[in-house]
């Protein structure tokens, strides 16, 4: 939940501040549809794409160390459990209560126990890079297409003010959101939120207005 969250909140930061830019050069509304999907597809690709890359690299490690793991214990499997019955006293358990809990782990499943308690890994649901390349394009798409509707849909003269307050009430709710899915101050993190939004889309807006004036 808490990655959707800041997946959207990047799509509404990324997009707000393109359109923003556009609408400072222009006020064409299919110039600000263009470009606005242009960002969200861009934008989502991108993620999805940067997603999978790294979850595909996180599956592989977690498969290259379950190999370890399956090896060691098959070549050495006293050891194994040595080292089972240390990591457990490492938790707080007494020698003795080490010892005889590693030895019914092992004699259940030795790979998933040592995958457990020493990978901090589960061998049958390993992270999968396709269902987070999809999460990642739904979160981005979802937010991009707040400012891309909120810039196109009303009227020339309202279409900057309708945006801006939409991004910042959206920002307002991401940032309250992710905050209190990392039990952390909501107040901060709102602040950091809409503080990062604001000056995008000034930024972005001031360079696509000195552009609209410059005739480029």
């Amino acid at each position: 939940m808490r990655a959707a969250v800041l997946g959207a909140n990047d799509g509404i930061v990324s997009t707000a501040g393109l359109v923003v830019g556009v609408a400072g050069a222009t006020e064409s509304r299919d110039a600000l549809l263009t470009a606005g999907l242009a960002g969200l597809l861009a934008g989502s690709m991108s993620m999805a794409a940067g997603e999978y890359v790294s979850v595909s690299t996180q599956r592989d490690s977690e498969r290259a160390a379950l190999a370890v793991v399956r090896r060691r214990l098959r070549e050495r499997p006293q050891a194994g459990l040595g080292k089972l019955t240390g990591l457990l006293e490492e938790r707080g358990l007494r020698r003795e209560t080490a010892g005889d809990a590693a030895r019914q782990l092992t004699a259940r499943d030795p790979v998933r126990a040592h995958a457990a308690v020493e990978l901090g890994i589960d061998p049958d649901d390993l992270t999968n890079p396709w269902h987070a390349a999809g999460a990642s394009f739904a979160a981005f798409t979802v937010g991009a297409l707040l400012p891309l509707l909120a810039i196109v849909l009303p009227p020339a003269g309202s279409r900057l003010p309708v945006t801006v307050v939409s991004v910042l009430v959206a920002l307002v709710c991401t940032g309250w959101s992710s905050a209190r899915l990392g039990a952390a101050d909501p107040r901060r993190a709102m602040v950091r939120n809409v503080g990062g939004g604001a000056l995008a889309m000034t930024v972005t807006y001031a360079a696509g207005n000195l552009l609209g004036a410059a005739g480029v």
